[in-house]
């Protein structure tokens, strides 16, 4: 152990852990794009399982150096070019790394997204931790032969391949934070993988290019991305000086929502009004939601809200007026359905309660078919967005809805529509809204109104839906599914959800209890 007190093993020491780090942040760099494709709960794992096992790849290599020795013999000669295990392992490195850096940037420029949910669910956690082995294997051979030709002492060696990836490891984090939240950053990374990649490939067919020039490109290349971080950080700054974060966000969407094609997309000068603090410390979560719902009534049919004639309160004319007068006693609404014989799929039309309360002052007599009004008719198809300026147009705030045969399936009012809007606006004594009975139970499920459209549903629980389907609520997806009605107690796996029917009434889902089947994300938390 005499090396211990030698200055110049020190300093070959300090060259040779910082030459590690050099040559390894290719490796980490790699490693955080490919981490980057798992939920969130795996990616640090799978960061501190791909540098651990690249130490003890690395160690492993060092403690075999006469192996490591033979790998530079020629195995083999084609065309006069001889072959080694060298560079063998550097012609399958660089193909691996051209194949998958190509890969990468094909899908940040076809402009798909990693955060994607679907993307991630397809990502398995060994299959990346296994290209990171392949990616180790590569580097690691380059940083073992720069560590034997600068060391002749197999511990001094040893400690500074640990020093380094120690060092690798604290820094992997934030490292790969910064690289994720910059999509610039990850463009020039894939760009250096693409040119590690091609020196390895000619490295294998014994051209060997110098090291220094690809630094040196490489060195270039980071100090133009900095002047560039540079101008949009001093752009924030001005603008946050400026004009209140709030505004800036507001002019985003408003550039987006502009209508103009070439303004649509969130470009620079969007992204730099509304990138410095997250989306929850601009709005609120009821503000959030309420934009959500605005920027989908396009999506949402007058079927998804409407009240349907089962639950409708009616008038039926051949009752007594003894019956109808205590039906309008009990009355909390504005406007009531007129049926006859029970008809509730074809009825007469509607009397609002101050016509009838008009008529009841001039007269005794109660004459309802005289004050009977035709409402609009809205097919079940037509948008929200479309129920709005028709309700505008006819100056009503009431409707019916009727499916393809003229039928009538139910009933919807301005007042559903504003609720889709601004959430629930109960009325005191009136029953609580399906679309708005939902409650989150202390073991983490909800029990939902069976007749919740799956639109309100999704602000709560974070289920997936589909965008063609001939169902809108909660009862129209299990009856989809199953193709019958579900049991009391019957158990139905949707995606990551358990669905169970708590309550079943004349061939009606009354509730649903609904259970998540995975662990929470920490940000669904």
């Amino acid at each position: 152990m005499e090396w211990i007190a030698d200055p110049t093993i020190w300093a070959g020491l300090a060259t040779l852990v910082v030459l590690e780090i050099v040559l390894g942040i290719d490796n980490l760099v790699f490693i955080a794009i490919l981490a980057d494709k798992l939920p969130k709960k795996q990616r640090d794992r799978a960061r501190v399982v791909g540098l651990a096992l690249a130490l003890v790849m690395r160690l492993g290599l060092l403690a075999s150096i006469s192996w490591l020795a033979t790998l530079t013999a020629p195995l083999f000669i084609i065309f006069e070019q001889p072959f080694s295990g060298r560079d063998l392992i550097m012609l399958v490195g660089g193909l691996f790394l051209l194949f998958k850096a190509t890969m990468e940037l094909n899908e940040q420029l076809e402009g798909k997204d990693h955060q994607d949910s679907s993307q991630q669910k397809g990502a398995k956690f060994w299959a990346v931790v296994a290209q990171i082995v392949v990616l180790d294997a590569v580097f690691s051979l380059d940083s073992v032969i720069t560590a034997v030709g600068m060391v002749d002492h197999l511990a001094v060696m040893m400690i500074a391949v640990c020093i380094a990836m120690s060092l690798m490891l604290m820094a992997s984090k934030p490292l790969t934070r910064f690289v994720n939240a910059h999509p610039t950053i990850v463009i020039l990374c894939l760009s250096f993988l693409l040119m590690i990649g091609f020196s390895l490939v000619a490295d294998g067919f014994g051209f060997h290019i110098p090291k220094g020039y690809l630094y040196a490109a490489i060195g270039f290349s980071i100090l133009i991305e900095v002047f560039n971080q540079l101008s949009i950080a001093n752009r924030r700054k001005y603008l946050s000086s400026s004009r209140p974060l709030r505004q800036r966000t507001a002019e985003a969407v408003l550039r987006m929502l502009s209508g103009k094609h070439e303004e649509a997309e969130l470009d620079n000068y969007s992204a730099n009004l509304i990138a410095d603090k997250p989306s929850d410390e601009v709005f609120n979560q009821q503000e959030r939601h309420m934009i959500e719902r605005v920027l989908g009534l396009a999506q949402r049919s007058v079927g998804s809200i409407m009240t349907s004639r089962h639950d409708i309160e009616n008038i039926d004319l051949s009752e007594s007026d003894e019956e109808i007068r205590q039906i309008l006693h009990k009355n909390q609404h504005t406007r009531l359905v007129v049926t006859e014989d029970g008809s509730v799929d074809e009825p007469l039309g509607v009397i609002n309660v101050n016509d009838l309360l008009k008529q009841q002052l001039e007269q005794s007599e109660l004459d309802i078919r005289s004050l009977l009004k035709q409402p609009v008719i809205f097919p079940e198809t037509v948008s929200l967005l479309m129920a709005l300026e028709q309700f505008r147009q006819a100056k009503t705030h009431f409707a019916f809805v009727v499916d393809e045969f003229g039928s009538v399936e139910g009933i919807v009012t301005l007042t559903d529509v504003m609720e889709t809007i601004a959430g629930n606006l109960p009325v005191d004594g009136e029953d609580i809204d399906a679309r708005h009975d939902i409650h989150h139970e202390a073991d983490g499920s909800w029990i939902v109104n069976g007749y919740m459209p799956l639109d309100d549903l999704a602000i709560y629980v974070p289920i997936d839906i589909e965008e063609k389907r001939d169902y809108h609520t909660v009862a129209g997806l299990l009856m989809e599914h199953t193709q019958r009605i579900p049991d009391v107690g019957e158990q139905i796996k949707i995606g990551d959800w358990l669905y169970e029917p708590l309550e079943v009434s004349s061939h009606r889902l009354l509730k649903v209890r609904i259970t998540c089947l995975r662990e929470p994300e920490p940000d669904e938390e």
